[in-house]
């Protein structure tokens, strides 16, 4: 019998793919002949999903987006994004604390609006897809982030029991909001907006002092 669910966000939560989302979007600019984005621009751009990401590309290199460009860039940068994960590192203590929740029998979850194929292809690398029993991309449903709808889809698949979302930034902490669930805000991922101004649970800046709050939360 599972002691809970909990749900987590993947990019910024889990794993930094920034450095890796960086090199595509340089790539997909450089057919352009557009200038190549900073790391820091990178990762204020995440966060709405891959075409979100691609518009607001184009916008920082004035490139006019028109439907039919979009599409074109958007497309590219989602060949390359597929299997993208040469670059990105889990965040430090994440496998451990993965297991020890596993372990100590709850049942996880992963809602990220990252497209299935390279968040497949992220789980696949890192080798941490087991941990979880039901993962929703950006993709998988016609709703995303910060929609309520993909959020409630997972947790609707983990089956009863005391409910928490982690994440890391702005639309985490709407998606929450959106779905009524508990916040756990990771500090240290993609999100511009001050601690105290994200509404949140609880909050933790390392991996380490998850469970504790999982401990008191359920």
């Amino acid at each position: 019998m599972s002691k809970g669910t909990i749900v987590f966000d993947l990019d910024g939560t889990l794993v930094d793919s920034a450095p890796d989302i960086n090199v595509i979007a340089d790539a997909v600019l450089a057919t352009q002949g557009a200038a190549p984005l900073t790391l820091a621009q990178t990762r204020d751009f995440i966060g709405n999903g891959a075409g979100v990401f691609v518009s607001r590309m184009m916008r920082a290199r004035d490139i006019s987006d028109t439907p039919a460009l979009h599409a074109s860039l958007l497309k590219d940068f989602e060949t390359r994004y597929r299997t993208a994960t040469q670059h990105s590192v889990l965040y430090p203590d994440v496998v451990a604390v993965l297991t020890t929740l596993k372990d100590a029998g709850f049942k996880l979850g992963l809602c990220t609006n990252k497209p299935m194929a390279p968040t497949q292809a992220v789980l696949e690398h890192f080798e941490i897809g087991r941990f979880f029993d039901a993962v929703s991309g950006g993709d998988s449903q016609p709703q995303t982030k910060p929609d309520a709808a993909p959020l409630l889809n997972v947790f609707a698949q983990l089956g009863d029991g005391t409910r928490l979302y982690v994440g890391d930034s702005e639309v985490d902490a709407e998606t929450a909001q959106n779905a009524a669930v508990p916040f756990a805000l990771f500090t240290e991922g993609y999100r511009k907006t001050p601690v105290s101004e994200l509404p949140h649970t609880y909050v933790f800046s390392s991996f380490a002092d998850l469970p504790g709050i999982v401990a008191s939360h359920s």
